[in-house]
């Protein structure tokens, strides 16, 4: 029986950076639903199939099974038992990934393979919907936030120190549109789960928010 973590939260509230300390932490997999929709993409250029040909896409999925482990600290993908994982960042599985990701079957496929990883592993996966919608029995839920202000402005930092023009106000005015639509979208809104617990990051560092969450866990 697998111990699962669910992260959920606002655009730019550092969900996945996070996640991804408290994984190697404590030895958790980090669930990287990215790599599993690239898993999925070989599977279906494995058969020969093109993105338009969604009853070929549909059918595919029933026989895929796309798995994370992690060996030496690396993530490694497998597809029906084999290693993918140096062939997932190739531009052709790229373009697939991001064509076959909105298909409701894929998306379907994808969340099965969530919850059968986390009902067999130790597993930490953030999201939007996470704790209300994917896994909704985790052993420990966390609303991770930060003030508008504090999102923009790491986003901000970010862009700047890449050497990126931007601007703070339209950064904050997009954030703040972000987090309506995701919040009153008909599908899995972004809502606090009533059993999660509540980590505001306004005012602190990385390594606290970090201790704080290993702090709920086992």
């Amino acid at each position: 029986m697998g111990y699962n973590v669910a992260i959920d939260g606002p655009a730019g509230a550092g969900k996945s950076t996070i996640a991804k300390l408290v994984a190697k932490e404590k030895g958790y997999i980090y669930v990287d639903t990215g790599a599993m929709y690239r898993g999925l993409a070989v599977y279906f250029l494995d058969c020969g199939m093109k993105a338009e040909e969604l009853d070929k896409i549909i059918e595919a999925c029933k026989t895929a099974e796309v798995s994370i482990a992690y060996e030496k600290g690396m993530q490694q993908v497998y597809l029906n038992g084999k290693n993918i994982t140096d062939r997932l960042r190739t531009e052709e599985v790229g373009n697939m990934a991001s064509k076959t990701s909105a298909i409701p079957e894929v998306r379907a496929k994808l969340l099965e393979l969530q919850r059968n990883l986390a009902a067999k592993e130790d597993v930490i996966m953030d999201g939007r919907d996470i704790g209300t919608n994917i896994l909704p029995n985790a052993d420990v839920k966390i609303y991770l936030t930060a003030s508008v202000e504090t999102r923009a402005k790491r986003r901000f930092d970010e862009l700047t120190e890449k050497g990126i023009s931007c601007d703070y106000d339209e950064i904050a005015k997009d954030i703040e549109d972000r987090d309506c639509r995701d919040m009153n979208r008909d599908i899995a809104p972004l809502k606090q789960a009533k059993d999660a617990h509540l980590v505001d990051s306004s005012d602190m560092t990385i390594e606290e928010v970090v201790a704080k969450i290993v702090g709920y866990c086992k």
